[in-house]
């Protein structure tokens, strides 16, 4: 009776942690799972969202196109190539589009062993197309050109569209290529001396994402 009374308890103590034993029991061959993180080649635009905010540095080379005054094309005496380059600050209203701002210098020489410069800095606005790790951003500047040549001083205005390509080699830098079309009016009070200029740059461009 003793005995028959044991096994009922070791048979009742046996059922009640069966459930918990085998649940920490493994099957030979089989890891347990581990969350995996998205690999960054799953890149997708969504990254981007409002507030997002990026700093990018370019420099690069800037090609006279045409000085014009009362809508006749003066005989340039500008070097071909000059240098530029700047620092541009970009905030995201939402995964495309961006307001800014930014600041840089530009200067040409002539042929008289002068040189030409000019420190734009204005505000920024513009629309980004992204194709996986690609991003082409569409920018329009408008802003403010202190300009000096000799002694000469003068301060206008300047308009610049740009175009973009770049590359996000990782989620806190892209690198990439910039071109912009400027236009830089001189408008002094003698008509007569008003000019507009029209200049091209290809800037290397760096950008870091915050």
């Amino acid at each position: 009776m003793q005995k028959a009374g044991a096994f009922l308890l070791f048979l009742c103590l046996l059922l009640a942690q069966g459930p918990f034993g085998f649940a920490q029991e493994k099957e030979p061959g089989i890891e347990e799972e581990v969350p995996v993180e998205p690999d960054w080649d799953m890149y997708i635009p969504s990254l981007y969202s409002r507030g997002d905010k990026t700093v990018s540095i370019s420099l690069g080379l800037i090609f006279p196109l045409a000085l014009v005054n009362q809508g006749k094309t003066l005989s340039m005496q500008m070097i071909p190539i000059g240098g530029t380059g700047n620092i541009m600050f970009n905030y995201f209203l939402d995964s495309r589009f961006f307001l800014g701002g930014e600041a840089g210098l530009m200067f040409i020489g002539t042929q008289r062993k002068n040189t030409f410069l000019a420190y734009p800095f204005g505000f920024r606005g513009g629309y980004q197309f992204i194709l996986g790790r690609f991003e082409f951003p569409l920018a329009l500047s408008i802003g403010f050109a202190p300009q000096h040549y000799l002694d000469e001083k003068y301060f206008g205005m300047y308009i610049k569209p740009a175009v973009s390509a770049f590359f996000r080699l990782t989620p806190d830098w892209s690198f990439g290529a910039t071109t912009q079309g400027w236009w830089i009016p001189q408008w002094p009070k003698e008509k007569d001396k008003a000019v507009d200029g029209y200049f091209i740059d290809v800037t290397l461009s760096a950008r870091f994402h915050f």
